[in-house]
């Protein structure tokens, strides 16, 4: 009884963790360049969150559902396609963290069959002229697009019903097929936006840890930020307030549409499997919570470390390509050279997008389902600039999640 009165004591007398405190913005930046569009039909509806360092501007505009006038709000769940590639990085950098990977070691040490890899040269009259690659595929090289694969692999084909991204084949099965498909130039040398080199990395997590990337993903991230209303297989009571999708034009109101070709219904039975590339459901409230991660280096708004501070400056933050390529990191559209100015993040097919700074702890969230052009884009951006360019008054809040309390 004594040893655990002992304990409890020291327990108690630990640093903890602050849990951040957000203070509202009070401004309708967003409102204001958004509502116009709403009024138009243009915009069915849409969630923006603008956030510097511990103030913040939420808006809620429009309909999740128009026909059922059902308003849209942060708990409302929705596809966030390619912004599940960061997700992946991030469970890419903890192993990496933990001494378990290395990024440039051969992707074949995980997953043998990518020994030998064939570089398409050509194709004529159904012959494909191929050679051996010279290069070796890295880790590296899968989750910063630079491997030399295809968006999808063939059994994901959009055009064919219970395909896309999310159908086809679970993860190791599109890493098989991929290591027995020609790639489309030696690894490393070029830049080719790839779900399935994504897909491949996750399989790597699979070969390390010996558990579903999804279930990693949970356990190590997801649950400690507590992201209860994330999955790759959401559930009928949440689909049933999902944010509809809409097919929009730049002078015409938007229209519902069932579903798009690579995302097929239904969303959660038996053809559904975990896609690292862009299979992740998840709403606003939820998402903002992986991006404040990352914002505040590795440090959850809820105080939980996921990565360390040089784990996430040295690898997510910054570009991890060959010199004169574009910027892109693991799985996170990231600046060539770390900036104070440059901001990293990933955007989404339906139109979502989320980008951080972590110089100025600064965060912009939108949140949206739509096929076709984005007539807001421009009143949105204005909208940014005037949140991030006024005066911000913080006082009482914690900005930094990962100080400490005495």
């Amino acid at each position: 009884m004594k040893k655990i009165i002992i304990l409890l004591v020291l327990a108690l007398s630990l640093p903890t963790m602050a849990k951040e405190k957000v203070k509202d913005s009070k401004t309708t930046y967003a409102q204001e360049a958004l509502q116009p569009f709403v009024d138009s039909g243009r915009l069915a509806g849409a969630v923006s969150i603008f956030y510097k360092q511990g103030v913040q501007e939420t808006c809620c505009i429009g309909y999740a559902d128009v026909a059922a006038k059902r308003r849209i709000t942060v708990n409302d769940v929705y596809m966030q396609c390619s912004q599940t590639k960061g997700f992946c990085g991030v469970t890419i950098a903890k192993l990496v963290e933990q001494g378990k990977i290395s990024l440039d070691d051969p992707v074949s040490k995980y997953l043998p069959e990518f020994k030998e890899l064939w570089v398409l040269d050509g194709e004529k009259d159904g012959v494909k002229t191929l050679h051996k690659a010279q290069n070796v595929l890295t880790v590296r090289m899968c989750l910063n697009h630079t491997g030399g694969f295809p968006f999808e692999i063939s059994a994901k084909r959009s055009d064919v019903r219970g395909g896309g991204w999310s159908g086809g084949a679970p993860l190791r099965q599109v890493a098989s097929i991929a290591a027995a498909s020609p790639i489309m130039f030696e690894p490393g040398t070029k830049e080719s936006y790839s779900n399935t080199g994504i897909d491949i990395g996750a399989a790597v997590v699979e070969a390390v840890t010996g558990m579903k990337w999804e279930n990693y993903l949970k356990q190590e991230v997801l649950d400690p930020l507590g992201m209860k209303s994330s999955w790759f297989w959401p559930t009928d009571k949440q689909l049933k307030k999902k944010i509809e999708i809409y097919d929009t034009s730049d002078n015409a109101p938007a229209k519902w549409r069932e579903e798009c070709d690579w995302q097929q219904r239904p969303y959660n039975d038996s053809h559904v499997f975990a896609s690292a590339g862009a299979g992740l459901w998840t709403t606003a409230a939820d998402q903002i919570k992986f991006y404040k991660m990352l914002m505040n280096l590795g440090m959850g708004d809820n105080g939980v470390r996921i990565l360390k501070e040089e784990t996430v400056k040295s690898i997510l933050a910054v570009s991890t390509r060959p010199e004169g390529m574009s910027g892109y990191s693991l799985g996170l559209s990231a600046p060539v050279k770390d900036d104070e100015n440059q901001w990293f993040g990933h955007g989404g097919a339906w139109g979502t997008n989320c980008m951080v700074n972590w110089h100025k702890k600064e965060l912009r969230l939108w949140a949206i389902q739509k096929c076709g052009p984005s007539p807001w884009d421009g009143a949105w951006m204005q909208a940014s600039e005037k949140f991030f360019s006024q005066p911000i008054d913080n006082e009482g809040v914690n900005a930094y999640t990962g100080r400490t309390k005495e």
